[in-house]
């Protein structure tokens, strides 16, 4: 059993311009209360078969967290273009929300991000316009996140104990759902698929901002 459970992710602009920052609020649940913090870790897969190319573009840190249903808002820059191969500038890629505490990652939400010029919206839309020829204008991009996500919950070691009643039956370190396409492991140790209701309206890094919870 995690101490720390996901209830809900909403995304507060979306659609949007691929210029612009992601911000969205993260409901959990903790059952537990923690004496370290939480770190959350938002990263964009442009391209699966190359983990290079993958770019985390925020984390921060949440604590201290006391047992109940928490909350927190969570902004994120957007992805660099100049780091992402111009012929996966548009169509799908990736959005990976990760938790993780005391350097061991807990859950793994992952999200389909589609993204198009803003021409092409509008025609989808009943609208006639076709978008230029030639190179990719990322000003005129625009991006639409998948409402339905993929989940991914680990087993790790908690430093406090669970309420009492509650059992573990999963090996530590084992998955317990289905693997979402992500930074590192995209499929691997992946048993069965679990989604969520969610609203979708090189060296060593530092932590991320830390930011309190409501």
């Amino acid at each position: 059993m995690s101490i720390v459970s996901i209830r809900n992710v909403e995304f507060l602009n979306n659609p949007a311009r691929f210029t612009d920052p992601y911000r969205f609020r993260v409901t959990f649940e903790c059952l537990s209360p923690l004496p370290d913090d939480l770190e959350w870790k938002l990263i964009y897969v442009s391209s699966p078969e190359n983990a290079a190319l993958d770019q985390e573009l925020d984390s921060c840190l949440v604590g201290p967290v006391p047992p109940g249903i928490n909350s927190f808002e969570f902004l994120s820059p957007s992805p660099d273009p100049k780091l992402i191969p111009e012929g996966d500038l548009m169509g799908v890629a990736a959005l990976i929300l990760t938790g993780s505490y005391n350097d061991q990652e807990f859950v793994r939400v992952g999200y389909y991000q589609n993204t198009e010029h803003e021409l092409a919206a509008a025609s989808e839309g009943g609208g006639d316009a076709v978008p230029p020829a030639g190179p990719v204008a990322v000003e005129k991009l625009v991006r639409d996140i998948t409402k339905k996500p993929r989940v991914t919950r680990f087993q790790i070691k908690w430093d406090v104990s669970p309420p009492p009643g509650s059992s573990t039956s999963t090996s530590l370190g084992a998955s317990t759902s289905a693997a979402v396409p992500s930074a590192d492991s995209y499929g691997q140790d992946a048993e069965t698929e679990d989604k969520m209701d969610v609203d979708g309206d090189g060296g060593e890094k530092d932590k991320g901002t830390k930011i309190p919870i409501s």
